[in-house]
């Protein structure tokens, strides 16, 4: 990757984690922690891999994404919204009443989901019908996956994960985050998911554990795992929860924020440091 291809996603993840703190200061707090650990994959997706178009969302030929970690909801909007989907001002409507953007995605509400968050771990196999579709279709599309460690507790993820290297599903690429944090703390103590990257590799998929705050690094990773025709690929995102506001990254319970006084006076601290960072990268581009 060239620098200046690095210098444009890094606004853009950047600009993601900005509109992210916009939704939640809007709403009073919400999922924070895993929204803010992805923002650098959802830029990488929608800014430099992903072949979708916001003026067609259902271009048969689109790639397609299953947000399985559904808390994550505010950064997949703000990258949908940038992206052109829908109009950025839907974004001050997060999880209100008659909303188009509720708490966990919804295929029938917004434009560029293809996919229904339900119970945590239910995404594995909804990604697993729609590659195996795909790939009786003879449509060569491709699917992104994106899970987060503590979903990985449930058994339903390994059943898919077992069905789709069956299938040598070559074109579903698995995106895991593992921000090393669940809703009531640590995956470690809660139920120690050992070797995430070695687990992959042994239920036969192509497996890499890259930096999950590092834009250059998921881009390159993603180019591999295109590469790979034999069989399905994983990538483990080591990344972490709250990314991009030390505060929130130090918070020990930072799935959800709900923004008191001192909460919100830290938000807006950390996306002023945001803004100042913006404008440095983009001087810096010019």
């Amino acid at each position: 990757m060239d620098e200046k291809k690095k210098r444009e996603l890094e606004i853009e993840a950047t600009e993601l984690r900005i509109a992210i703190l916009d939704e939640l200061l809007t709403f009073g707090g919400g999922h924070l922690g895993g929204s803010m650990s992805i923002a650098d994959t959802f830029a990488v997706l929608y800014s430099g891999v992903l072949h979708v178009d916001p003026a067609n969302p259902k271009d048969p030929k689109r790639d397609r994404v299953v947000l399985s970690k559904g808390h994550a909801g505010p950064a997949w909007y703000a990258a949908l919204a940038r992206r052109g989907f829908f109009d950025e001002a839907w974004l001050d409507t997060l999880n209100q009443a008659h909303t188009n953007l509720p708490s966990h995605p919804d295929r029938t509400k917004t434009p560029g989901v293809d996919a229904t968050t339900g119970s945590l771990g239910q995404g594995t196999s909804v990604a697993a019908g729609i590659a195996t579709a795909l790939q009786l279709q003879h449509n060569d599309a491709y699917v992104y996956l994106i899970c987060g460690d503590g979903e990985l507790n449930e058994g339903q993820c390994w059943e898919a994960f077992q069905y789709i290297a069956h299938k040598e599903l070559s074109h579903l690429i698995v995106l895991i985050d593992e921000n090393k944090k669940q809703l009531d703390g640590f995956t470690r103590d809660i139920m120690n998911p050992q070797d995430i990257a070695e687990k992959m590799r042994a239920f036969g998929f192509s497996t890499e554990r890259v930096d999950g705050q590092d834009v250059e690094a998921i881009y390159e990773a993603i180019e591999r795992a295109k590469s790979d025709v034999a069989k399905p690929s994983a990538i483990v995102l080591d990344t972490t929860k709250g990314a991009g506001i030390p505060y929130f990254e130090e918070m020990l319970f930072n799935h959800s924020v709900n923004f008191d006084e001192k909460n919100k006076a830290e938000a807006l601290k950390g996306r002023a440091a945001l803004q100042e960072k913006l404008d440095a990268l983009r001087g810096a581009h010019v």
